[in-house]
């Protein structure tokens, strides 16, 4: 979803429901074999009826003679995801109840107590409470086990994430009351924990990942991650940066303006970032200004095939620019412009309004000819044909070749393609260790060991003195494995022996990440990561 002003839903909507209405109409004429009988809530041929009418006396026929009981308003919201998806496969509709949640991301923050948790052998497990939010505040810890919220049990093998936050989140202002065991405590703990807004950050990491090279992560693009990633160069320039990489690997887009004011930094005045334009929208150029900070600071930027969207727009504004250099694989190819209309229920439709192009003039949209399906697959495609392997095995026809300003060529109709590929990383890839990540082991196995390790793992100062001096060795292993068998992940020796380095970095990194958060985790994973490696061999040339 692009971040477009919204109008007027009746606009949008009576069109939708007037082709909702004939395709259905002329459904209903191939199936029904029973004599026509006169209806008694249907006007006569000669009467004119519009399609909103249509619509409704269709809804009610289906109410009154369908076989079996139906609920008219869950059809009606069935229809309306149906019509949108048969558009193109990021149009849909958002109903009321799942309102907030879509919109949270985008927006930056959610309303609720502000916990990261963890459902560990059916129980809600604290992980960390968020530096001066409203668990914090009450005095929540990292191991207290959540048993009771306002009266409801959230404990036992029914509870889920999606039952707990639930429960947790709610208007900000209003309480919950939660029960909590402790370790060294015998009673329940009542904390009254009035819920507040919780920032959702977008920038992962940021640090000094080599000499003069400075590493942003960022995993999403919402309405406040540019002053997050003003605030995280700004760091790093005080730390020495002369260099920067902007890793986009996994971001799935989301909010147009933020990436584009991203790239702005990036660009001398004037500069072309990204174009939009369909059929009922003008063409609309967005263009850099004088403000950029880091006009000529060297830059990579890093993809995959499932960076998507504002993370497109802001590669290919570097790319078609030669501003930088983009390492990685071809990412997703979503090249859609969305908008939201909101209706009086707090329903919503994301409708797309309009196509965007890079400053080369390409629209890098892939196909979705051949139905929802197969557009969803299309990157397990693309694993199938070898393209996340080889190179070669990647093939644009001439008509999709445009040019940047410096003579390099770059393809339109399917994502970006980096100037520099990076194929992905199977050495060491076993069942078992897919079974791991699967069932979350490493994550339960890191919280249990700094549970038990508390007094060892505060011997280390900071991140840097964590990463150089702590070892996953041979018994933290065997306790691993043993911990993996617990949960129901076998292994092989064969299995083991391939696996073992990955096993060992996942492991570290997963304790960092429960000591220093996101960057601990992305600083430990990126020391084995050969995207990561290959960039800071280009950049140090």
């Amino acid at each position: 979803m692009e971040d477009r002003k919204k109008f007027n839903y009746q606009s949008v909507l009576m069109p939708i429901l007037l082709a909702f209405v004939m395709a259905v109409s002329l459904y209903l004429g191939t199936l029904i074999t029973q004599p026509q009988s006169e209806s008694f809530f249907f006007p006569t041929k000669e009467q004119k009826i519009s399609g909103l009418n249509k619509l409704n006396e269709l809804l009610h026929f289906v109410e009154e003679a369908y076989v079996d009981t139906i609920n008219k308003n869950q059809l009606l919201e069935k229809s309306f995801n149906d019509i949108l998806q048969s558009l193109d496969p990021h149009s849909y509709y958002i109903p009321p109840a799942e309102f907030d949640e879509a919109n949270e991301p985008l927006e930056g923050n959610f309303e609720g107590i502000g916990i990261e948790f963890r459902i560990i052998n059916d129980t809600v497990t604290v992980i960390s409470t968020i530096g001066g939010g409203p668990s914090e505040k009450a005095g929540l810890l990292s191991g207290d086990k959540i048993i009771l919220a306002n009266d409801s049990v959230i404990a036992g093998h029914n509870i889920t994430n999606e039952k707990v936050m639930k429960l947790l989140k709610g208007p900000r202002g209003t309480n919950v009351k939660i029960g909590v065991l402790r370790k060294m405590k015998s009673e329940t703990l009542f904390f009254t924990i009035k819920r507040d807004k919780i920032p959702i950050y977008s920038i992962d990491a940021s640090y000094m990942i080599a000499p003069k090279i400075g590493y942003i992560k960022i995993n999403k693009f919402a309405k406040n991650t540019y002053f997050e990633f003003l605030e995280a160069a700004e760091n790093l320039k005080n730390k020495g940066m002369e260099k920067m990489i902007i890793d986009l690997r996994n971001n799935g887009g989301g909010v147009m303006n933020a990436a584009i004011e991203i790239a702005d930094e990036f660009l001398d005045q004037r500069k072309m970032i990204v174009y939009t334009k369909g059929r009922k929208r003008n063409k609309e150029a967005y263009l850099a200004t004088s403000k950029g900070n880091y006009h000529d600071l060297p830059l990579a930027v890093l993809i995959n095939e499932n960076s998507a969207s504002a993370s497109e727009i802001l590669a290919g504004a570097i790319q078609d620019n030669d501003r930088g250099i983009i390492i990685g694989r071809r990412s997703f190819g979503k090249g859609l412009v969305q908008e939201q209309i909101e209706f009086p229920d707090h329903s919503a439709i994301r409708l797309t309004v309009a196509r965007y192009y890079t400053p080369a003039g390409r629209n890098i949209q892939k196909p979705y000819n051949d139905g929802l399906d197969n557009y969803r697959h299309e990157t397990y495609i693309r694993m199938e044909k070898g393209e996340l392997f080889s190179v070669d095995s990647i093939k644009y026809p001439d008509s999709l070749k445009f040019f940047t300003p410096k003579g390099k060529v770059v393809y339109g109709g399917g994502g970006i393609m980096p100037d520099y590929f990076v194929p992905i990383d199977t050495i060491g890839y076993t069942m078992y260790l897919s079974n791991l990540h699967g069932n979350a082991v490493f994550q339960e196995f890191a919280f249990y060991y700094m549970e038990k390790e508390k007094k060892k793992l505060s011997m280390y100062k900071n991140l840097n003195d964590f990463k150089k001096l702590f070892q996953v060795n041979e018994p933290v292993l065997l306790s691993f494995y043993k911990y993996a068998e617990e949960l129901g992940v076998s292994k092989t020796e064969n299995e083991i022996k391939l696996s073992k380095k990955i096993i060992q970095n996942r492991i570290k990194a997963h304790i960092a990440r429960y000591l220093w958060k996101e960057e601990g985790l992305y600083s430990v994973l990126n020391e084995e990561d050969i995207m990561i490696k290959e960039t800071v061999k280009l950049l140090s040339k």
